[in-house]
């Protein structure tokens, strides 16, 4: 069977389940998504464990943390909430908005986040009674496919169709790409070029944009509270999470009281010239594109391929920047996919925000960033001014994507990054934005309507 028959074969499947599923109630399908969530959840160490040996990425306390904490805040998400059938009424407009499922979802999960990537997108899939068909990573195959069969025996025991979730169990970019022209929706989480094809594809897509978490510190703030916070954020999984922090904005007469914060908190500070270069040829050897041997790598590893000696509880590398040389001037301004910071000082509040815009602008533009300041005004002024979907204020920036109920934004693994990062939405994906409405009108009372001078009187 070549790649187009096994493609073939799998949307037949996907189609007769999808017809099977469709008839499905509001009860029943919350019961298949609460099956499959308390499943993952009680493999979350199994998962955590397999996943470090396949891939290499990330850390094991923070894969179990994901694992462990996902499920928890995706049911919390989703129960209670309307996704089949009559969904909605608006008495004022006279309409009433009816829920269908989009049909066969394609994910394509990514290297750095197989397991809870499956795991999202399988209950928003699920909820708007879609069906699902995951293309993994090469590099993650296995612990992929694990994970759909945990879901896949958890929706058995309840008798639900088969083939409601899928996996391309030898995965390729003709496969992927051969999948993404026959579903009828894209779920993009990954790099750039794959996001591309996605969109390339002729279907909708769904994709994300880089991260490059720009985090402001006001005079003034708290500035113990800002370090621990900034480190928990930078450090997460070895800085594999998009929405991880990666710059310090900080003020200039303060600077030196940050770095004992952060320093207080794990972080090596790399302050001379020479050192910091050391650094930067390690993470950018071309001084473009990032170093894969440290995606997802330690502290001490980044340490160790740049020739330095650090600390062993090294958490992670904050390196000097220069304020006057941001954006696509320096590299170590952009993502860095492993726990490595920059700090750049400010003046004025207006240049930390500057600071900030600039770096967005050269990487990581509609994605998010964070500020530590009480004065809300302050707040505003960065969210009127930066271009992100997400500002965090006192927070992680890992809390943009699975806040763990510490905020009001959607639990996720896919962050749209609006028309900035070239991306079709500029919030959290959820089952939401799979799912087609309907909305029925009915011919509205006359006397509700308005008559023309009503419409323009102030």
């Amino acid at each position: 069977m070549d790649n187009i028959e096994l493609i073939d074969s799998m949307i037949g499947k996907a189609k007769t389940a999808l017809a099977e599923f469709a008839k499905y109630d509001q009860e029943k399908v919350d019961a298949c998504i609460k099956a499959m969530l308390l499943a993952f959840k009680s493999k979350a160490e199994e998962l955590s464990r397999e996943v470090i040996e396949e891939t290499g990425l990330g850390d094991y306390e923070s894969k179990f943390e994901k694992n462990i904490g996902s499920p928890d805040g995706i049911w919390y998400a989703l129960k209670g909430k309307k996704s089949v059938g009559i969904i909605g009424e608006d008495r004022e407009r006279s309409l009433k908005l009816v829920a269908s499922p989009k049909g066969i979802l394609c994910s394509v999960a990514p290297t750095t986040n197989p397991n809870i990537t499956v795991l999202f997108n399988a209950a928003f899939a699920l909820k708007g009674r879609n069906v699902l068909i995951v293309a993994p990573h090469p590099r993650a195959k296995k612990t992929t496919l694990h994970t759909i069969q945990i879901l896949n025996e958890a929706l058995a025991k309840l008798q639900a169709p088969k083939n409601i979730i899928q996996c391309i169990e030898e995965p390729s970019v003709e496969c992927t790409q051969i999948l993404m022209k026959k579903c009828d929706v894209i779920i993009a989480t990954g790099g750039a070029a794959m996001v591309q094809s996605a969109y390339s594809s002729g279907r909708p897509a769904f994709g994300v944009g880089p991260g490059n978490v720009q985090t402001i510190i006001d005079k003034g703030f708290d500035y113990k509270e800002a370090a621990a916070q900034i480190v928990i954020g930078r450090k997460f999984d070895n800085g594999l999470i998009c929405a991880g922090n990666q710059s310090v904005i900080v003020p200039k007469e303060d600077a030196g009281q940050i770095v004992e914060a952060l320093k207080a908190n794990g972080a090596y500070y790399a302050e001379s010239p020479e050192e910091v270069d050391r650094f930067r040829k390690a993470l950018f050897p071309d001084g473009k594109i990032i170093n894969r041997d440290l995606v997802g790598k330690n502290a001490i590893a980044i340490a160790k391929l740049a020739g330095v000696t650090v600390p062993e509880n090294t958490a992670v590398i904050l390196l000097k920047g220069d304020s006057h040389k941001i954006g696509k001037a320096d590299p170590i301004c952009g993502e860095k996919m492993c726990p490595a910071l920059v700090l750049l000082t400010y003046e004025t509040f207006e240049q930390a925000v500057e600071i900030a815009r600039t770096n967005l602008l050269f990487q990581g533009a509609g994605h998010t960033s964070v500020i530590h300041t009480n004065d809300e005004k302050k707040v505003e002024y960065c969210g009127t001014t930066l271009p992100v979907s997400r500002l965090l204020v006192n927070q992680p920036g890992i809390f943009a994507a699975n806040p763990a109920l510490a905020n009001g934004f959607n639990p996720t693994s896919t962050l749209g990054c609006g028309s900035w990062g070239n991306n079709s939405i500029s919030e959290n994906l959820t089952f939401e934005h799979l799912i087609n409405i309907s909305r029925i009108g009915w011919k509205r009372d006359p006397k509700d309507i308005p008559s023309v001078q009503q419409i323009w009187s102030e």
